[in-house]
């Protein structure tokens, strides 16, 4: 169950967190996977020669998502390789946090650059691939933050939520070719992004999750196993939320 043997996934941001975790566990079931990084090339490549290590099958493709030529170029290339592009994690994404009126306009475009242009220019160059396949995965990955906000996120949570209703049109407009697209939005995850909260501001946001603690990589990632898998056929357009019960 859930085994993706002979597919080409790609996931941007592959090379930490959230998008390391989703690249280990693609692999782990079969697919063969293409870890995007865009200045961690070193990170990259370790994640990389882990999964071939494991036995699976994986190389490295370096590109800014918020780069649209690059990006076209980049996975252009990659179908041009591999014959196909099966599966795409839309993971790579930045957060830039801050206060409504103390938001400059140049972090909202990087935000906007990075999170929605950059997602959307990933699937739109996969759709080629997918639409004469007649078949596909696509997933989107949100947050918790753009379904219920948050103070000083005003403009990762519009990023993030933006993804959302890329997911539900886009879902409609190539369900006919056999293509899905869902969104995954995890919770409070413990990541590098994360990782530099300090204690108190940790015990307050496990104090609004029903299930007391913070998720895993690994839990986001089975999550996107499943999307990706031919169990998750009849899915699609839907957003999975993996946050321990915070959002509801």
């Amino acid at each position: 169950m859930f085994r993706i043997d002979g597919k080409i996934a790609l996931v941007t941001g592959g090379s930490r967190g959230i998008g390391r975790a989703c690249a280990e566990a693609l692999a782990e079931q079969g697919a063969t996977v293409i870890v995007n990084y865009l200045k961690g090339e070193a990170a990259g490549r370790e994640v990389a020669e882990g999964i071939v290590k494991a036995g699976g099958k994986a190389e490295i493709a370096g590109f800014d998502v918020a780069d649209t030529a690059a990006t076209e170029a980049a996975i252009d290339g990659l179908i041009k390789k591999h014959g196909k592009l099966d599966i795409l994690v839309a993971n790579a994404g930045i957060a830039i946090d801050g206060l409504l009126l103390r938001l400059k306009d140049d972090e909202l475009q990087r935000l906007f650059d990075t999170n929605v242009r950059g997602a959307l220019t990933c699937a739109r160059v996969a759709m080629k691939s997918m639409m004469r396949s007649k078949a596909g995965r696509v997933i989107f990955m949100s947050s918790v933050i753009g379904e219920m906000g948050n103070v000083g996120q005003t403009a990762y949570a519009v990023t993030k939520a933006a993804l959302l209703g890329a997911t539900k049109s886009i879902a409609r407009e190539y369900a006919s070719r056999n293509v899905t697209v869902n969104a995954i939005a995890p919770g409070f995850i413990d990541t590098e992004m994360t990782a530099a909260m300090n204690e108190e501001a940790r015990g307050m946001v496990v104090k609004m999750i029903p299930l007391a603690r913070t998720g895993t990589a690994r839990e986001v990632a089975a999550a996107c196993v499943f999307l990706a898998s031919n169990e998750a056929a009849y899915v699609t357009g839907q957003v999975l939320r993996v946050n321990g019960g915070m959002y509801v």
